[in-house]
């Protein structure tokens, strides 16, 4: 047996638990390990009682691992454990990081910058509207968008970075094969055809319950590097999930909310509590800006290889690679700052366009933002 496969079972077995496998593994030496050792050597692992000892002895018993290794094949899917490069480097830090993820899709290396953004199910049509456009903004800056695929708030978040042409990530509370809710099966299908994955933690028979779904929040907290609270009432599972990034020593951000509403009163009390407030993306990516990869041709006196250009020849400028919005914002924005409706009128092009092109400006360090939402070039 390898050890993915002793993982997979051992993911299989119920009330055994991440921290109790870790344990096992490091006593035993490898997950296959842990399947081949005796009762009187698994129970001197702390945590680890003669029923569990037992049940490990007995693993067939309750782990079906050829038929999982079929359904596995039949659905196209990878299995990513800690023990490969693509597991997400900030699940590793946590306390109970998944044995595994069941992947249908593809996760990349740039997805270890990710945001969460999870709020209500019964979002309003102003939470909508708010979820989609940030999360827009925050994939089209090249930020991975993590939500939990649920109704409302969730389902606003990946459609809004599907829609940006970037990366988010889908983190059930079931197995792949019980996808909840089932109405969300071609946006899911969407998310993992080109634009990032479906992921899950569970066996992929497993229907969702009251228990998977506090587990499921812990790895959308524990792999982002902040937590974006939209909109949720005063208890909401989006608040587990803010708490679990605090808990985690992750940025919690909110989006203000209407103080007569319900749907808002979660939100606003983050934010009393010490959440950032955020009305664009453009303040999370303040946060994370030391965590944004330098792009290359922004280098001090380099080009886009890092190294000096030779004598003689003219360095690219800046506007080099620029978007058509971009450009278009970069020449209209004078040597004196600007505010945002006058680069608006001046440029010509709609206004969620200027968004996402000041945004992705300010990113590469092109311009720099002002109170009172003014810019200018930066020097």
């Amino acid at each position: 047996m390898t050890d993915v496969e002793a993982l997979i079972v051992l993911n299989m077995l119920p009330k055994i638990g991440p921290v109790r496998v870790r344990r096992l593994v490091e006593a035993c030496g490898s997950p296959a390990a842990v399947l081949s050792a005796g009762v009187d050597t698994l129970r001197k692992v702390e945590g680890i009682g003669q029923e569990t000892a037992s049940l490990l002895r007995r693993w067939e018993e309750s782990a079906d691992l050829s038929g999982e290794l079929e359904r596995i094949r039949e659905m196209g899917v990878s299995v990513v454990t800690p023990l490969d490069e693509l597991y997400p480097a900030p699940l590793r830090e946590i306390h109970d990081p998944p044995l595994l993820l069941y992947v249908q899709g593809k996760l990349e290396t740039r997805d270890r910058l990710a945001v969460g953004v999870v709020g209500s199910r019964r979002a309003t049509a102003y939470g909508l509207t708010a979820a989609r456009k940030l999360s827009f903004q925050l994939a089209h800056a090249g930020v991975t968008v993590l939500s939990g695929l649920a109704r409302g708030i969730d389902t606003a978040a990946h459609e809004g970075a599907v829609a940006a042409k970037g990366r988010t990530i889908g983190v059930i509370g079931s197995g792949l094969a019980r996808l909840y809710p089932p109405e969300n099966a071609a946006l899911a299908a969407r998310i993992a055809d080109g634009h990032g994955a479906v992921v899950s933690e569970f066996p992929i028979l497993t229907e969702p319950d009251k228990q998977t779904f506090p587990q499921r929040n812990r790895i959308v907290s524990g792999w982002s590097s902040g937590i974006l609270v939209v909109e949720a009432p005063a208890w909401s599972g989006a608040l587990i999930t803010a708490n679990n990034a605090a808990d985690q020593g992750r940025s919690v951000y909110a989006v203000p909310g209407p103080i007569d509403r319900a749907s808002s009163l979660g939100c606003n009390k983050l934010i009393q509590n010490g959440a950032r407030l955020v009305l664009d993306a453009g303040d999370i990516l303040e946060d994370l800006n030391l965590l944004l990869p330098r792009e290359p041709e922004l280098a001090l006196g380099g080009d886009a290889t890092g190294q000096e250009p030779a004598a003689g020849v003219e360095k690219a400028g800046p506007r080099a690679d620029l978007s058509p919005a971009e450009r278009g914002v970069w020449e209209v924005l004078a040597g004196e700052e600007m505010s945002l409706d006058d680069l608006i009128i001046t440029s010509g092009l709609p206004a969620s366009e200027v968004a996402v092109a000041l945004m992705r400006l300010e990113i590469r360090r092109l311009i720099r933002q002002l109170p009172g939402r003014r810019y200018v070039k930066a020097g």
